[in-house]
């Protein structure tokens, strides 16, 4: 048996309890290094004999192998990934690389949208899309297309992967593709480290953002036409009636 989990932000209380039992009752644990350590705590506190496999980044392929060998021998094997193992995450690889006759469970996670809009407020509240600008895996002109899409529904828009040193300029055609279909007054909150320590959290207008300060640990959500600031907090009307 295969768990793909998710971890949420890595901190205890973004991961869910079923997460939290996969973990204690795995024999064989695989992932990231840097998501072991941010669970270290919890496979410390086991006290029980466990395999940790870790690789380091771009090793996704090798992860799942390692992990689908381990489970055919009967193990029982816990795939740690980021947020949500369904997005964005290792869920979908684990299914591709599989035989049909790998037994395989998916237990769902917190995404990073999910723990960046709680930080700001509620402005997920009607219709949103999630993009992800790293173009490692989808070519940059879609990438861009799904943006302008987007802005023309007048969805919220979620951006993961927003900036890197390898693709500084990415973040921003995306603001500009928007600004020019949107127009500039769109409201923008942007949580770095969502549900770490270390958290910051900013808001603005899409005239008054600013890109030195994102990441590939930032979440930037692009609020809608009815997308506002109330008490504090960014928040996109369900339409109740009130």
């Amino acid at each position: 048996m295969i768990k793909v989990i998710g971890i949420g932000s890595g901190q205890a209380q973004n991961l869910t309890i079923e997460a939290i039992e996969a973990i204690k009752t795995a024999e064989v644990i695989v992932g990231y290094r840097t998501y072991i350590e941010w669970i270290q705590p919890l496979i410390d506190q086991n006290n029980k004999a466990q395999k940790i496999i870790t690789t380091g980044m771009t090793g996704e392929v090798k992860r799942c192998q390692v992990a689908l060998e381990a489970s055919r021998k009967g193990e029982n094997v816990v795939v740690i990934s980021s947020g949500d193992s369904g997005i964005y995450g290792m869920a979908g690889l684990i299914y591709e690389l599989s035989d049909s006759e790998d037994e395989i469970r998916v237990i769902p996670g917190v995404t990073s949208s999910s723990i960046a809009a709680a930080t700001l407020g509620a402005p997920l509240m009607h219709d949103f899309v999630s993009i992800s600008l790293s173009d490692l895996m989808t070519p940059y002109d879609l990438i861009m297309k799904r943006v302008r899409l987007a802005a023309e529904g007048d969805f919220v828009i979620c951006l993961y992967n927003p900036r890197s040193k390898g693709r500084p300029h990415h973040l921003e055609d995306a603001l500009k593709i928007i600004k020019d279909i949107q127009g500039d007054a769109l409201v923008v909150g942007r949580v770095s480290d969502a549900g770490r320590e270390e958290e910051e959290v900013a808001y603005s207008t899409l005239k008054e953002f600013g890109v030195q300060d994102v990441n590939m640990r930032t979440m930037v959500i692009i609020g809608n036409q009815n997308t506002h600031m109330h008490h504090g907090k960014m928040v996109t009307p369900r339409g109740y009636r009130l």
